[in-house]
């Protein structure tokens, strides 16, 4: 852990114009580190009596749901709400979303808030900023995003949890169709494939980088949009994600 001095010092060469590979190399200190860094300089603390880290596939689950479609709110009296968006056109994405909550935090209440044409997955408790520290102020995408090195542990054990919880947030799975001649004659093909739309380059890259551990080929799109379409790299996607439904 560092203290506050040893954070600004780090800081202060980045604001001097130094690379965040530069700095790194001159403190020791990681790069998603100095990343976080540049949002928040001081220590997160921990609520007395917070686990501080969780884990299972539960977890990772909704970890792919709160980097897609989440948010942590204070409340006035202490505590914090968690409310995960999820669409009316899928309920069985509603169901999961709620069971995944009870799982990772058993002891809080949860319940369901509908808005127009979405249903909001709501839990209130005090350790969901401990719990999900990407937590912070702002859109996501327009700050640095990174998992904390107990998060990764939990992704790289539960990886198709992960994605799961992205494609089920940020992601679809369509069907393409095209006609092209063949002898003269024109035939109809169809093709499914798998799309992940974010804003946010960091969240776009903990999708792709997990894929790569998972041996699912993918490519950029455009400048959001992460497409997987090959028939082997779609078969496993079908395997183990699966439309929403």
């Amino acid at each position: 852990m560092y203290d506050l001095t040893e954070r600004r010092r780090a800081l202060a060469l980045v604001s001097q114009g130094h690379s965040l590979n530069a700095v790194s190399r001159m403190t020791g200190v990681s790069r998603s580190a100095l990343r976080e860094w540049r949002v928040r300089v001081e220590p997160k603390r921990s609520v007395p009596d917070c686990p501080g880290r969780a884990s299972g596939p539960a977890y990772a689950y909704l970890l792919g749901l709160y980097l897609g479609d989440g948010c942590i709110s204070p409340q006035p009296r202490g505590g914090h709400t968690l409310r995960i968006a999820c669409s009316d056109a899928w309920p069985g994405l509603i169901d999961a979303c709620e069971e995944a909550v009870r799982a990772v935090c058993p002891g809080n209440s949860v319940c369901r808030v509908h808005a127009q044409g979405c249903t909001m997955v709501t839990s209130y408790g005090r350790h969901w900023p401990c719990l999900f520290p990407q937590h912070g102020p702002g859109r996501k995408h327009e700050r640095p995003i990174a998992l904390e090195p107990w998060q990764q542990a939990v992704v790289d054990e539960h990886p198709w949890d992960f994605v799961r919880g992205l494609i089920h947030s940020d992601g679809s799975r369509v069907v393409n169709r095209t006609t092209r001649l063949v002898g003269g004659e024109p035939r109809r093909y169809e093709y499914p494939r798998y799309f992940f739309t974010n804003k946010s380059v960091d969240i776009r890259r903990l999708y792709t980088d997990t894929l790569d551990t998972l041996g699912v080929a993918w490519r950029q799109a455009n400048a959001c949009n992460v497409s997987v379409a090959r028939k082997a790299s779609v078969a496993l996607m079908d395997r183990f994600v699966g439309p929403k439904y």
